[in-house]
C-alpha cells in the first residue's frame, strides 16, 4: 500500500518541552519536584501489603476513569466482575466490560514490568496499542469516516494509513507519523529527575497531535504517561493521573484543543506551536497528579482507614452478613499488614472448624485475600466496598447486577 507522506517538517509540532529558558519554566520545575517528594512520600508511608492490595484498586479505577473520558461508564464493580469472567447479559455492558477489562490487562503488564522498552519509543507505543485492541470486541474496532460514513476497522499496533481530522486539528499525512513518533521518542528519553516528569505531560499531548492510529490514541496516551510516571517517580500504581483529569474533562480536552494552536507572537516560544498552551497543560497535568497523591494519601491514613473499615465490619456483622469475630481478624490484619491462617484460632479463642469459617467469610466477602489456600491473609480493596472503606474515591453510581 502507497501511505502518503507530505514532507511535512518536524517543526510542525515544536516546542516538544517548554523550553529552560521560558519564564514559567521555573514554576513546572518546582512543581515536578513537588510530586516526586510527594508520591516518593505516600509510597514509603504504606506498608507493603497494603500498598500491593491498594495497587489492584487503583488499577480498576484508572480503567473506570479513562472509560469516561471516552465517554464509557462502567462502574468498577462490572469491572471487576470482568476481571473474574462474570460478564452481564446486556450486549452493550459486556462490551463495555470487555473493553475495561482490555484496559486493566495493559495496564497489569506495565506495572508488573512487561514494557521492556522506554515508553516513549516507536515501538512501545504501538505495543501499548496493540495489547489493547487485540482484546477489544470487534464492535469496538469499527470506526466510520465522518465525512463519507464508511466504515473501515481498527488493526491492533497498526498506524494508520489515511488522513484524519480530530475536530479543528487536521492531523500530520500517515507517512509522517514514523518520523515524527521517531522525533518524539528522542526529546522524551531523557535523563535526570525532573525533566522527565515534565516529558509525561509533554508528550501526552505531542502523541494526540500526531494521532498515530485510526483510533484509540486518547486511551495509548493516557497509557503511556502512566508508563512514564511510573517510570520516573516508582509510583508502584498507588494513585492515578486519570482520576484527575476525568474530574476535569471539560478542562483537560480545552487544554489540549488549546495545544494545537499556533504560536500567539514572539514572547510565546520559538516553535510553530503555542508554548504557553503547553506549559499551562503542563501545569495543569502537574497539579492533577499533585491532588491525587493528596487524595490517595488523605484516604489511607491509617487511623482514618482502620476506623471506616471497622465500622463497616461491625455493621456488617449486626446485619448478619459477615460471620461475628470478623471485625477482630481484620483489626489485626490492618495492625499487622498480614496475618498466617493458623493464627486465627489463637486470635479469636475459638475452635479451629469457627476460625476456619471467619476467614472463609472474609475472603469471600472480598475484604481479605490470600494468594494459596495456605498463604498469610492480608487486606483486600474489592470496588463493591469503596464507597464505604474509601470515600470518594468512584462516582456515587449503581453497578449492573449479576
Amino acid at each position: 500500500m502507497n501511505i502518503p507522506d507530505e514532507g511535512e517538517t518536524l517543526g510542525l509540532f515544536e516546542p516538544l518541552m517548554v523550553s529552560e529558558d521560558a519564564p514559567v519554566r521555573v514554576g513546572l520545575n518546582d512543581l515536578a519536584l513537588e510530586l516526586a517528594e510527594k508520591s516518593a512520600a505516600f509510597r514509603s508511608s504504606l506498608p507493603a501489603s497494603i500498598a500491593g492490595a491498594l495497587a489492584g484498586l487503583v488499577r480498576v479505577m484508572d480503567c473506570h476513569y479513562s472509560n469516561l473520558i471516552e465517554g464509557h461508564d462502567t462502574h468498577p464493580v462490572d469491572i471487576e466482575r470482568a476481571l473474574r469472567n462474570d460478564y452481564s447479559t446486556d450486549p452493550r455492558k459486556r462490551t463495555l466490560q470487555l473493553e475495561a477489562r482490555a484496559h486493566v490487562a495493559v495496564q497489569t503488564w506495565i506495572d508488573e514490568g512487561g514494557m521492556v522498552g522506554p515508553p516513549t519509543a516507536p515501538a512501545s507505543i504501538r505495543e501499548l496499542h496493540r495489547r489493547f485492541c487485540e482484546l477489544l470486541p470487534p464492535e469496538l474496532l469499527v470506526v466510520e469516516d465522518p465525512t463519507t460514513g464508511a466504515r473501515m476497522t481498527v488493526v491492533p499496533g497498526a498506524l494508520r494509513t489515511r488522513h484524519v481530522a480530530v475536530g479543528r486539528h487536521v492531523a500530520i499525512s500517515p507517512g509522517a507519523v514514523p518520523r515524527f513518533l521517531a522525533r518524539m521518542h528522542q526529546a522524551y528519553d531523557l535523563p535526570g529527575r525532573i525533566a522527565p516528569i515534565l516529558a509525561a505531560a509533554c508528550a501526552h499531548h505531542r502523541l494526540l497531535w500526531v494521532h498515530p492510529f485510526l483510533d484509540g490514541n486518547g486511551r495509548v496516551a493516557r497509557l503511556m504517561s502512566h508508563a512514564m510516571l511510573r517510570r520516573t517517580l516508582d509510583t508502584r500504581n498507588l494513585w492515578s493521573v486519570a482520576r484527575g483529569l476525568a474530574r476535569q474533562e471539560g478542562t483537560y480536552k480545552a487544554h489540549l484543543a488549546a495545544c494545537d494552536a499556533p504560536r500567539r507572537g514572539d514572547r510565546d516560544g520559538r516553535g510553530t506551536l503555542s508554548e504557553a498552551a503547553l506549559a499551562a497543560f503542563t501545569e495543569f497535568f502537574l497539579r492533577s497528579c499533585i491532588d491525587q497523591v493528596a487524595f490517595m494519601e488523605g484516604l489511607m491514613r491509617p487511623d482514618r482507614l482502620r476506623d471506616r473499615i471497622l465500622i463497616w465490619a461491625a455493621e456488617e456483622i449486626r446485619a448478619g452478613r459477615l460471620a461475628l469475630h470478623a471485625d477482630i481478624v481484620l483489626k489485626a490484619v490492618l495492625h499487622e499488614g498480614q496475618i498466617e491462617r493458623g493464627a486465627v484460632q489463637t486470635l479469636l479463642g475459638t475452635s479451629d472448624r469457627t476460625a476456619r469459617r471467619v476467614t472463609a467469610a472474609l475472603l469471600e466477602i472480598g475484604a481479605l485475600s490470600s494468594e494459596t489456600t495456605r498463604a498469610p491473609l492480608t487486606l483486600a480493596f474489592p470496588a463493591r466496598h469503596a464507597g464505604r472503606w474509601m470515600p470518594g474515591l468512584f462516582p456515587d453510581q449503581q453497578a449492573d447486577r449479576p
